[in-house]
């Protein structure tokens, strides 16, 4: 497979890949007044479109400069940075903010989340239109706000730096396009309450944690705390502790929604439709409402619309009756998510997750294939002789194989981004994700039956399914806290400087594609090249202790 075979496998990589540039290099400053980018993106993109009718072999070229362009100009219309804004001191202010997205609190004397200011004083009157953090202190018996409310509110305005460390959680909100922090505020009043919509959300989501909860709180919260996290986002309620161990064991993503989980209730939705019989259209719109509506409630978490986007483009597919190409809704979605949020780039949850699927999509089913070509077992004794235990063991090995290899996969990619983001290198994640992730998975399918009997009625069901979810992730969590403590399992460990454990990160990805276009040949290099990228990471790029 060539590098042109690859495009035309999924040509919106190679509109992702400018696109991604573009955005990057804005965080180092625009390359113009925006309006000259988006003029010269639209000069160069008719170009493009001119050099495909008229010379095909050159039209790539003016179209990945006016997408470069294009990502660049959107860093400086998200960001909207005013350069006056660093010198900002502290300043007690009074906005009326939009309620973006809340965060989950342990305590009910506060609230915290993302909101957009919508009217300011006169301080700082050049910021409506900014999203900013917010930190209020609620009254006592006073409701927290909801998402799309508009509040007066009054607190300490704190203008962020420019760029602060990616591994903090100033770095986080700048990351995600913000310039201020509004702490040790109070609302004064509600200006305008949630719609409908939003407070249907907000009541799904009291309604899903107390079912979570049936039968079970009163016995092992701190399991409960977990089992909520997995299945409605809410990380909140994670202690320090259980924060610390999964960490430190490379198993944070199985407690926060994600692909796995989305995958799983997708699947548990396409199932549920199927037994109803509902025609093919029918069941791909029905699917898609209640997943995204799923995902709605539980807070619109980032990760969970970008695998909202994947599942969606893949089903497309089954719809449409089009071979499925994992690597196009891969690229499709990080195209759609950027479009809309280039900001997102930025972020560890987007790179991570990102990377760690084009890993699996790019290393780990060409690795998987060729392991399991080259691993079969009794080779040697025609398999009419082969007795039950001959077929059990070549049965568990074809699916040992697979996922040992989309697991190394993974790894290779959590290895970089691990110490890059949370200083921890953790070699074994692989080994706490291949004995996790079947057992994660169940805890998801019990967490979706559960949901699906209290809404129905069914309470005793949903306390069944509730223990049942409970004994997996008590014995999930026991052997967590096993792994963490086996020596040479995780490790301290850093970049000297941010930007080096980045450069290492695009070197591991772009060995990643450089593989998958020249089809893993052995003249090439093989499967080895990613491989030595990381080794070479951890040996010069990376300070251990």
């Amino acid at each position: 497979m060539t590098t042109r075979s690859l495009g035309h496998r999924a040509p919106l990589l190679w509109l992702a890949l400018p696109l991604m540039a573009g955005i990057a290099a804005g965080k180092t400053g625009t390359l113009a007044p925006v309006g000259w980018l988006l003029g010269g993106a639209a000069v160069l993109a008719a170009a493009g479109i001119y050099a495909a009718w008229r010379a095909p072999r050159w039209w790539a070229l003016p179209l990945s400069v006016a997408l470069f362009l294009t990502g660049n100009a959107s860093y400086g219309l998200h960001r909207a940075r005013l350069p006056a804004w660093d010198a900002l001191p502290p300043r007690e202010v009074r906005v009326v903010l939009r309620v973006d997205r809340v965060f989950t609190q342990t305590d009910p004397k506060k609230i915290s989340g993302l909101a957009t200011v919508v009217r300011a004083d006169s301080p700082v009157d050049e910021i409506p239109g900014q999203r900013l953090y917010f930190s209020l202190a609620l009254r006592r018996g006073e409701i927290a706000p909801v998402r799309s409310a508009l509040v007066s509110a009054s607190g300490v305005m704190v203008t962020l730096p420019r760029n602060p460390p990616s591994d903090t959680f100033d770095g986080y909100l700048a990351g995600a396009g913000m310039n201020f922090r509004l702490t040790r505020g109070r609302i004064l009043r509600e200006e305008k309450p949630p719609s409908a919509y939003r407070r249907f959300c907000a009541r799904m989501a009291q309604r899903f944690s107390e079912i979570l909860g049936a039968g079970v709180i009163g016995k092992r919260p701190e399991l409960v705390a977990v089992f909520r996290a997995m299945m409605l986002g809410q990380q909140g309620e994670l202690s320090a502790e259980q924060d610390q161990l999964f960490m430190q064991s490379g198993t944070m993503h199985m407690f926060s929604i994600s692909g796995l989980h989305i995958a799983v209730i997708a699947a548990g939705l396409q199932a549920l439709l199927a037994l109803v019989r509902l025609p093919r259209i029918a069941r791909f719109a029905t699917g898609l409402a209640a997943l995204w509506l799923y995902v709605d409630i539980t807070g619109t978490a980032p990760s969970a619309v970008r695998a909202f986007l994947m599942v969606a483009a893949l089903q497309s597919c089954f719809l449409l009756r089009v071979p499925g190409n994992p690597l196009a809704a891969l690229s499709a979605s990080a195209v759609a998510v950027l479009l809309v949020d280039p900001m997102q780039l930025f972020s560890a949850s987007f790179q991570m997750s990102y990377g760690i699927v084009a890993a699996l999509i790019l290393l780990g089913l060409p690795l998987a294939d060729a392991w399991s070509e080259r691993g079969k077992l009794f080779v040697l004794l025609p398999k009419p002789a082969w007795r039950w235990h001959h077929h059990a063991t070549e049965r568990a090995w074809r699916q040992l194989l697979p996922a040992a290899a989309i697991g190394v996969a993974a790894t290779l990619v959590s290895a970089v981004s691990g110490v890059l983001f949370f200083q921890l290198f953790t070699p074994g994640a692989l080994l706490a994700n291949l004995a996790m992730i079947p057992a994660a998975s169940l805890v998801i399918i019990a967490g979706f039956v559960s949901l699906l009997c209290g809404l129905t009625g069914c309470e005793a069901w949903t306390a069944l399914f509730n223990h049942a979810a409970i004994l997996l992730l008590a014995v999930i969590e026991a052997l967590v806290r096993g792994f963490v403590k086996v020596p040479g399992m995780w490790f301290a460990a850093r970049f000297a400087a941010p930007w080096i454990g980045t450069l290492w990160f695009v070197l591991l990805l772009a060995a990643l594609l450089f593989g998958y276009a020249q089809h893993w040949r052995k003249k090439r290099g093989g499967f080895w090249p990613p491989f030595v990228v990381v080794v070479l990471a951890l040996i010069f790029g990376v300070k251990f202790g």
